[in-house]
């Protein structure tokens, strides 16, 4: 079982920038895939990006040059996941969630499951970003 906890979500104005934490402890944190999500009011909740255990990312289209994922090893096993924000814009604000999956065989090699809801079985609380004009 991985634990998530996220932290850093707060108010930016447009154009600004934002970084989220997300820590990830338990049983087997360090060969995980970890991923942002994000839920804006009224809408779905959408993938940001993944980043697997050999730092292999993943990001949506809409984040691509703006938001950079890292990943660093925390103590006793644990992973630590930030999501620095660039650029923000008003479409980027949203409660983010950090999320975690094992990672899955695709094409003979370890990945990261598809970016979508269903596919993550571990989830933070969840951390607000609001950007503003």
């Amino acid at each position: 079982q991985v634990q998530l906890v996220e932290s850093g979500g707060g108010s930016a104005q447009d154009g600004g920038s934002l970084r989220l934490s997300c820590v990830a402890s338990g049983n087997g944190a360090r060969t995980y895939c970890m991923a942002w999500f994000r839920q804006s009011p009224g809408k779905e909740r959408e993938g940001v990006g993944a980043i697997d255990n050999y730092r292999r990312i993943t990001y949506h289209d809409s984040v691509k040059g703006r938001f950079t994922f890292s990943r660093e090893n925390g103590n006793n096993g644990a992973q630590i996941l930030y999501l620095q924000m660039n650029a923000l814009n008003l479409e980027d604000t949203g409660t983010y969630y950090c999320a975690a999956a094992r990672p899955m065989v695709v094409g003979g090699d370890w990945r990261c499951p598809p970016m979508a809801y269903d596919q993550y079985m571990h989830w933070g609380q969840g951390t607000h970003v609001t950007v503003s004009s």
